[in-house]
């Protein structure tokens, strides 16, 4: 056993979800959105070098050693599987793990709207799961995945930087590749996918153009195509991937995107105030005919109305969805209002609000 597996399983035991390693300073675990301190002593560079090492791939110990960064996965049967990233900081060596669950849970365990296990049925087109880093987006995904896992007869492909959750083949085929293994880049696989008889493919991330230009081409084409973006809302989402392209290219853009889209999920965790735990608010935008109309037409700014009006769609506004956490007492008011696309709306529900200079 690892000398760090230790640290690995105090993790899982606390129900934290990432594991912080810095030399100069204690381990530390973010439980519940917050980051605590382990009682431990401080970690000598050299020691948590030689710690780290000894999980790491060599190949990655030599990319390492020249870049000063790495992603890799690392996996200890039975526990979980971690998303490990190696970064060089002014005392040394550190490390951040997060923890992916061995078992993935369903969308009525996760307590996801009926409308976020249909996405799984979908013939083709393209599916987009938003929000900031930590917000769930990869366990929403991994519940849509299995859905389609167990109840459909396709072949899927997944394209991870590096692999999170890993889907035994179920009645569909499941293929696994991670990025920096077993392809070069996103675009890459996703190039060759096209080659590959997919039915479904899931993209960890659209990061670059080349990427966002072969998802949307590929749910153009037939394909069901999962991915992830940094964005807050869905409006927001669609800007940003329209902005990625040239200028010359963006009408052409907005055409194709309108066409291939289905659905944006933006989400956002909370903190539960009522029991132990998290709980998800999400804004949730079905493609309409109306809404690819919007896309097409570059007016954006009105999806949020077009998503109040789509409620038999199963359509939610974010700040809708976290006023419903709030007057069911699963969230506070305070992080409700920090994390509120509409603060104004919120501001009032606060005992002492604050003074936001980003108001201003």
């Amino acid at each position: 056993m690892a000398k760090i597996d230790a640290f690995f399983k105090l993790l899982n035991e606390q129900g934290a979800s990432d594991l912080h390693l810095a030399s100069g300073q204690q381990p530390a675990l973010r439980v519940r959105g917050e980051i605590e301190r382990i009682k431990y002593k401080r970690l000598n560079s050299d020691d948590l070098r030689g710690m780290l090492y000894e999980i790491t791939p060599e190949d990655k110990i030599k990319v390492f050693e020249e870049t000063g960064d790495i992603d890799f996965g690392y996996e200890i049967p039975g526990l979980a599987r971690y998303r490990c990233n190696f970064f060089m900081q002014k005392n040394g060596v550190a490390a951040v793990f997060r923890e992916i669950p061995d078992t993935i849970m369903t969308c009525e365990q996760l307590g996801l709207p009926p409308v976020i296990g249909k996405l799984a049925s979908l013939p083709r087109g393209l599916v987009l799961v938003t929000g900031p880093t930590g917000s769930g987006k990869s366990t929403t995904l991994a519940a849509i995945v299995d859905e389609s896992n167990r109840t459909r007869k396709d072949h899927i492909i997944t394209i991870e930087d590096p692999i999170e959750f890993v889907h035994q083949s179920q009645s569909c085929i499941v293929n696994h590749r991670e990025v920096g293994l077993h392809t070069k880049t996103f675009s890459a696989a996703l190039r060759g996918a096209l080659r590959e008889d997919p039915d479904i493919i899931l993209v960890g991330e659209m990061r670059d153009l080349e990427t966002m230009s072969l998802a949307i081409e590929a749910a153009s084409t037939g394909h069901l195509v999962f991915a992830t973006l940094h964005t807050p809302s869905a409006p927001k989402t669609v800007d940003r991937i329209i902005e990625v392209f040239p200028h010359d290219q963006q009408a052409q853009t907005r055409s194709t995107l309108s066409d291939g889209l289905r659905a944006i999920v933006a989400q956002v965790l909370f903190k539960r105030v009522d029991i132990k735990g998290r709980c998800v608010a999400l804004e949730i935008l079905i493609a309409t005919a109306a809404v690819r109309n919007l896309i097409r037409e570059a007016k954006t700014h009105q999806i949020p109305s077009m998503i109040q009006t789509g409620k038999k769609y199963g359509m939610i506004l974010l700040d809708d969805a976290i006023m419903d956490l709030l007057n069911k007492g699963m969230i506070s008011a305070d992080e409700a209002y920090m994390k509120a696309n509409d603060k104004g709306r919120f501001r009032p529900l606060l005992n002492s609000p604050p003074a936001d200079f980003t108001e201003a």
